[in-house]
């Protein structure tokens, strides 16, 4: 795939956990943006509900690495031992075959190295909580965390709001609607530039 010869262009989102990002681009994906989700890879078990090819790819951890030698990834990372996350090359190919924009919702690093693939041809959006103890109140209204995986999670989003100048735009997700509108308003400049 070499993204210079493609029409397409993409839409990345990156932001720590609890701050929105995934509600918001589910918002996106109602709008008349003609937006496609990037389905990733991983390795991790499927949970009950979701499915193959919609949720994730769910690929064994041998046929991962056998990926990865085949330089089939855009980007990739190990997030554990044995447990990783990617995103074929062939699943952007298959949204902007259908005359779609790409739009990923990704951790912070994915975020980056998408960014420096696709170079001018990307949109990478940080979104940002309003406060560290705001996002540390949504993870425990989770009702999901206990102590110890919650100061985990706070510790890695304090880290991973060190990287925002990394991306285009920062959006504070402060009130749901306005960041929904700001993203938008953000996309819809960025679309029509070309």
């Amino acid at each position: 795939m070499n993204p210079e010869l493609e029409n397409g262009k993409v839409i990345i989102f990156s932001a720590p956990s609890g701050a929105g990002k995934t509600t918001i681009v589910q918002n996106l994906l109602t709008k008349e943006l003609n937006l496609s989700f990037s389905v990733s890879a991983c390795t991790r078990a499927k949970r009950e509900n979701e499915i193959d090819g919609k949720d994730y790819y769910f690929l064994t951890t041998e046929e991962f690495k056998n990926s990865i030698s085949k330089d089939l990834f855009i980007e990739w990372e190990q997030v554990y031992e044995n447990q990783f996350y990617g995103t074929l090359k062939k699943e952007v190919d298959r949204i902007w075959e259908k005359n779609k924009h790409v739009i990923f919702d990704v951790d912070v690093k994915g975020g980056i190295a998408l960014k420096k693939y696709f170079k001018e041809k990307a949109l990478a959006i940080f979104i940002q909580p309003p406060s560290i103890s705001e996002l540390e109140n949504r993870l425990l209204n989770r009702g999901s965390e206990s102590k110890s995986s919650l100061k985990k999670r706070v510790e890695k989003a304090e880290y991973e709001l060190s990287f925002k100048e990394s991306f285009d735009v920062t959006i504070v997700n402060d009130h749901l609607q306005q960041a929904c509108n700001n993203v938008e308003n953000e996309i819809r400049i960025f679309l029509n530039q070309s």
